[in-house]
């Protein structure tokens, strides 16, 4: 290794560890500062693993530049920071009386649906059932996570009540219905406590979908990397729909802003980056690239992927019946933490994300999870229609 290589590494690290050096514009192509005139090099990642950048020193040298190495350095110190949040089921270790650990198990509660553990307490004498998540309703756990993933998986209410009766769960589809309402509200808002580790490129895109069969535009930002579903927002118009709320629910969601946001070239986008990504440090602010085509090297292909699964759900619906509907942000929940991606290695977005959901149920670990924390008093109370 000659003096030079070893000069380009050293310079490179340094370019890595400066903030706001580098930008992310896909999954191949990054935009490094040049550290001496006011001006980006272009540093692109081929199919072979191979790097190439548009600056004089690669160009002219055909050597590796410091900017490939800066940017090979903040790939690694990415993976080094990101944290994972382990979401695990609730184990029953403790008496809910004494919390004394010193319990065993006593026999089954039998009923219609299922059986409910029954523990004893050593030290206090008392006898009690924990059912985390699922206190006073009438049928078990394992139905109601059927439902609800039947149901987002993309069965109709109805469908989803016929199927439950093949296991020997007998309920309406108004039922069904209930139990979606109750737990996708109880898991939206214990997954809104978490940061995901997401990227420093997102996306954004639109499409349209009825409501009540009038038409609407769920407006929808996603992170290039991990294709984390960020935020969401339902609008009356394509073209004039103000955007800035979603911009800002992003940004509460990351904890951050992009270094780069790629749209198609609708205004309101425009508007909306300026307004709410605007820094009066220019090194800070955000590029917004809105030149997409779909044969050159910035696309929205994985936007237009998570249309179609959209598009694909609602056509089941027929329409959505309002537009603040809990079946947007169940569905943004499945697809955030519940379903695999072949695209990601078969891994959740939320896993790439470094939030992993543990257990067979994903839907009985995080709605036992939401419910271990604390309740806020105004919360409306629903119970499927067959119990109490």
């Amino acid at each position: 290794m000659t003096a030079l290589t070893v000069l380009r590494i050293e310079k490179g690290k340094a370019i890595a560890e400066k903030p706001n050096q580098i930008v992310r514009q896909g999954e191949r192509f990054y935009r490094v500062a040049s550290q001496s005139r006011d001006l980006m090099y272009d540093v692109t990642r081929q199919m072979n693993d191979a790097w190439l950048c548009t600056c004089p020193d690669h160009q002219y040298r055909n050597v590796k530049c410091k900017h490939i190495w800066a940017v090979e350095f903040s790939l690694r110190l990415r993976d080094k920071v990101k944290e994972n949040v382990v979401i695990q089921p609730i184990a029953i270790n403790a008496c809910i009386f004494c919390k004394s650990k010193e319990i065993t198990k006593d026999g089954l509660r039998h009923n219609r649906y299922g059986d409910i553990q029954i523990w004893n307490c050593k030290v206090c004498g008392r006898y009690f059932t924990i059912n985390v998540g699922f206190e006073h309703m009438k049928h078990n756990p394992q139905g109601i996570t059927t439902a609800i993933q039947l149901y987002f998986s993309g069965e109709s209410l109805r469908n989803t009540a016929r199927s439950l009766r093949l296991i020997g769960v007998q309920v309406s589809y108004q039922t069904v219905w209930n139990w979606i309402q109750k737990y996708t509200e109880l898991m939206e808002k214990y997954l809104d406590k978490i940061t995901p580790q997401v990227s420093d490129v997102w996306r954004a895109d639109e499409l349209y979908l009825k409501v009540r069969g009038n038409m609407k535009y769920l407006y929808a930002m996603m992170d290039d990397e991990t294709r984390f579903w960020i935020a969401t927002e339902v609008a009356n118009t394509k073209y004039t729909a103000d955007l800035k709320p979603l911009f800002r629910e992003a940004i509460v969601t990351a904890g951050k802003q992009p270094k780069a946001l790629i749209t198609d070239g609708a205004q309101n986008f425009a508007e909306a980056a300026r307004t709410e990504f605007y820094t009066k440090w220019k090194a800070l602010r955000t590029e917004h690239i809105r030149e997409i085509q779909m044969a050159g090297k910035v696309h929205n292909n994985k936007m237009e992927r998570l249309n179609g699964e959209i598009r694909d759900r609602e056509k089941v619906m027929r329409s959505l019946k309002s537009s603040d509907t809990p079946i947007i942000t169940g569905y943004q929940i499945y697809y955030n933490y519940v379903r695999p991606r072949e695209a990601l290695g078969g891994r959740t977005p939320s896993e790439v994300a470094g939030i992993e959901v543990m257990g067979e149920n994903k839907w009985l670990t995080l709605i036992q999870n939401a419910s271990a924390k604390p309740k806020s008093n105004n919360r409306t109370k629903l119970h499927d229609n067959n119990g109490s």
